[in-house]
């Protein structure tokens, strides 16, 4: 068999041809070169398996020319992965998914799912779209040795043995793609390759719903919160967040103590010696906000990508600081949660047990309720029955949701 060299997208109108013919060739990506054939063609896969001596209980992943191919060759398909293929395809990512019934048992080795990869390549998007199918593509070499990066690599394995090999210079990479499994959750990196999971967390989490709720205390943010967390929702509490940073964070401690002086005790923040330092010095005050603002944010950002990780689709973070902070710029939307201010008053005093003085205190240190409103894009006004303020809630919920 004379094996056909194809290098100028001219040639990509024969390849196509041939992967319709149900022949194999070889294609390059921007990891290694590929092997590939007619991803809906039985016997054609039969043939990459028999020519790289592929194991059949090992399956094969199907390259295709964009995330439009996902819902015709897969079930249930969350919008976290197209959030990842709009980031990274074309790109060394191999997403995998619950397969659909037309996709040959072959392909999937007897399992139900398939990966999917787009290849950044000129010559192979272009091939992808000539031939108009997916093309089952495992890595041109025999099976057990050393994937090839260029075509001159193809031909020492396959020169006389397959119809034809695209070639489309050296790969950039020179590592297999990443494949992530989405057919389940938590999400899963079968097998790390030139995408990092620091990358694909960061996608997933662009991907992720994110309410930001402020209010002045005891306006009924955890009646609202707990309706979420209903929906499977992460809620964020960022008053928890920091007094759990305060125990575990070295960087935090090791940041208080060079600007405060010595207001740890036993490896615990003395609140109160904190407090003497910077309630009476409006610098010291803004130095303390600096530098919690800044590890409150970061350790949910954190929390947020793991989240994602996980397959959760909608978070809420809860921040009487949420727009000094920074961290409504980190939301989707913003809640302001009002109430009248002897309502909240009359909730503080039974659910903190202070004096009236000390209640009305409080909530005088904090923005009038116009504040928070001006600097949200939502109001949800807690103002009657709790039958009535779940309700608004819910429906605001459905109208952002």
């Amino acid at each position: 068999m004379e094996t056909r060299v194809f290098s100028a997208l001219a040639d990509m109108t024969e390849a196509a041809a041939l992967i319709r013919e149900g022949k194999l060739v070889a294609v390059p990506t921007e990891t290694v070169y590929g092997l590939c054939a007619n991803g809906l063609d039985a016997k054609a896969v039969e043939e990459i398996y028999a020519v790289k001596g592929r194991p059949e209980n090992k399956p094969l992943s199907l390259m295709v020319a964009g995330k439009e191919a996902a819902e015709a060759l897969c079930h249930d398909v969350p919008a976290a992965a197209y959030a990842l293929m709009d980031a990274y395809w074309p790109g060394p990512l191999t997403i995998i998914l619950p397969a659909k019934e037309h996709i040959p048992a072959v392909v999937l080795a007897g399992g139900s799912t398939v990966g999917l990869r787009c290849p950044d390549h000129l010559l192979t998007l272009a091939l992808l779209r000539q031939c108009a199918l997916p093309l089952a593509g495992p890595s041109a070499n025999p099976s057990g040795e050393t994937a090839p990066v260029s075509a001159e690599g193809v031909l020492a394995y396959f020169k006389g043995k397959i119809p034809a090999v695209i070639d489309g210079g050296a790969c950039q990479e020179g590592e297999p793609s990443t494949i992530l499994d989405m057919s389940a959750k938590p999400y899963r990196v079968l097998r790390q390759g030139a995408l990092s999971p620091e990358k694909i967390a960061e996608a997933l989490r662009s991907a992720l719903k994110v309410i930001g709720f402020t209010g002045g205390t005891g306006c009924g943010k955890t009646t609202a919160l707990n309706i979420l967390r209903e929906k499977g929702a992460l809620v964020l509490d960022c008053d928890e967040v920091y007094h759990e940073l305060t125990l575990s964070s070295p960087e935090l401690r090791e940041a208080l103590e060079k600007r405060f002086g010595p207001v740890y005790e036993d490896g615990v923040l003395n609140r109160k010696k904190l407090g003497a330092v910077v309630f009476n010095d409006a610098a010291a005050l803004a130095d303390l906000n600096a530098i919690t603002h800044h590890m409150v944010v970061e350790e949910c950002e954190r929390r947020l990508r793991a989240f994602a990780m996980e397959g959760g689709e909608l978070a809420a973070i809860d921040a009487i600081g949420l727009i000094e902070s920074g961290l409504a710029e980190h939301c989707m939307t913003t809640i302001a949660i009002t109430a009248p201010r002897e309502q909240r008053m009359q909730r503080i005093m039974k659910r903190d047990g202070i004096s009236e003085d000390y209640a009305r205190s409080r909530i005088a240190a904090q923005h009038e309720e116009r504040w928070f409103v001006e600097h949200c894009q939502h109001e949800l006004r807690n103002d009657s029955t709790l039958e009535v303020y779940e309700a608004r809630a819910r429906e605001l919920f459905e109208q952002i949701l």
